[in-house]
């Protein structure tokens, strides 16, 4: 029995949710997004609060359960808050500069890396070695700020790259052991 699947979803004032069949719509003051989901699966509008029940207790219906409800969760709060994913980079000579279509990264190759912003997103940049990812839909936010980590991932031993805020990397200690051969 999936225990998030069972909690009701609380819509906030300001939200409009449509619910027709299995396709919902969420609205609210930052954009509107829209999802559809499986058969399975049914999805009820009362009472400013969005439930949902499975049909059966197949392994299908109940591992869709729960993931769901997260979803359905997610777009509530994208539509009225928003989520925001931030990047680091770091490096001698390593930067971040707002282009037209979505930022350019010099992070040690010949040449700047244009990355462009999927629709649905925007890119503000701080100083210049730190990107802020926003956007309504949480998974899209996710997705981009991961392959603009991509471009240059930090490495074991020096740490140079582009890491998430937060992230704590463990250094590699490099080559000691070749220095007590040589004794």
């Amino acid at each position: 029995m999936s225990r998030i699947g069972l909690k009701p979803i609380e819509i906030p004032s300001g939200v409009k949710v449509k619910v027709e069949n299995n396709t919902v719509t969420v609205e609210g003051g930052k954009g509107r997004l829209t999802r559809v989901f499986d058969v399975d699966l049914h999805i009820k509008f009362e009472d400013a609060k969005l439930t949902i029940s499975r049909t059966d207790d197949d392994r299908f219906s109940r591992s869709l359960h729960g993931l769901t409800r997260t979803i359905l969760s997610n777009m509530v709060e994208g539509v009225s808050k928003g989520f925001q994913k931030t990047l680091e980079i770091n490096g001698v000579g390593y930067r971040v500069q707002k282009s037209d279509k979505g930022v350019s990264l010099q992070v040690g190759f010949c040449h700047p890396v244009d990355f462009a912003l999927p629709q649905g997103t925007e890119a503000v940049v701080e100083g210049i070695n730190k990107i802020h990812i926003k956007g309504i839909d949480k998974e899209l936010v996710g997705l981009t700020a991961a392959r603009i980590r991509e471009i240059r991932r930090a490495d074991d031993y020096k740490g140079k790259g582009i890491i998430y805020r937060g992230e704590k990397l463990r250094l590699k200690p490099g080559k000691a052991g070749k220095t007590a051969l040589r004794k």
